[in-house]
């Protein structure tokens, strides 16, 4: 998830040169051989409120390119120093959601996410991670009717990621009609959408149709989404030659998932898998 688009933040460069410009100014006025007036200390104690949109850009931007490099923990405290200087900012919000995301901490991310909606009750990105978190938290119902407010909402330019939310809920309360019908709408809006996809090969799978789940995994690892999903895309497909007897084409899918780096668990359950068969 990137927040780039926000125009109203400043490049990272032009943010931190307002904070060196600041920095330069208080320097200046501190070498004067004049005492300066209690106003003026005052003032220098006091930031004005561009000022402090300023330093808070200046954080956001930091932080945000922590979190897109993966250092989550730095990019959560540059990013709540941002929030401390501009708390009505939905964009820091949403970045600090997406943070406690990654590490787990889905109570938090509800938390920021609804900060954020409180700024701007139409913060579509804001509504679509909130339905993600809760499915995460099993808040299924919740998520549904998020995600049914996004479909309905023709200025939303990202429908197909809110039906494949909507699929993934309706498939783990059991509705797989309903889900079906949400993850292939997805694909009509967006072919080459890795996500929808794979869950559809899951149902596939599930309602014992293997050679379209074979169709549907194949697809997600022709797509390229990178080699977490590809990982989980391999080892589903074994799963199904082992079920045919195939067990050549299962150890060839196999050691595909296990040969993904990093594969996370998907590619350790493709090892452990390969060992018993050897």
């Amino acid at each position: 998830m990137s927040h780039d688009r926000n125009p109203r933040v400043p490049s990272l460069v032009i943010a931190l040169m307002a904070i060196s410009a600041l920095s330069a100014g208080c320097a200046t006025s501190g070498g004067s051989s004049s005492e300066p007036s209690r106003g003026s200390r005052a003032a220098e104690q006091a930031p004005t409120s561009a000022q402090k949109e300023q330093r808070a850009a200046a954080h956001y931007n930091v932080g945000t390119g922590h979190l897109r490099e993966g250092r989550v923990a730095i990019a959560i405290r540059e990013l709540r120093l941002s929030e401390e200087m501009n708390p009505r900012d939905k964009w820091t919000q949403l970045a600090l959601a997406d943070a406690y995301r990654r590490k787990g901490h889905y109570a938090d991310a509800e938390k920021h996410l609804l900060k954020g909606l409180a700024v701007d009750p139409e913060f579509q990105q804001a509504s679509l991670t909130l339905s993600a978190i809760y499915i995460q938290l099993e808040r299924y119902g919740e998520a549904i009717a998020l995600t049914e407010m996004l479909i309905d909402d023709p200025t939303f330019p990202l429908p197909w990621a809110a039906l494949t939310n909507q699929g993934w809920a309706y498939y783990k309360l059991g509705q797989l009609a309903k889900a079906t019908e949400s993850l292939e709408m997805a694909t009509e809006y967006h072919t080459g959408y890795w996500r929808p996809l794979l869950t559809l090969g899951i149902i596939e799978a599930a309602r014992g149709n293997r050679e379209r789940a074979i169709e549907r995994f194949e697809r997600v690892v022709e797509l390229g989404p990178g080699p977490l999903a590809e990982a989980e895309a391999n080892y589903r497909l074994a799963e199904i030659f082992i079920a045919q007897g195939n067990r050549d084409r299962a150890v060839e899918y196999l050691t595909a998932s296990a040969a993904q780096r990093p594969s996370g668990p998907w590619g350790k359950r493709s090892e452990e898998y390969l060992d018993r068969l050897r």
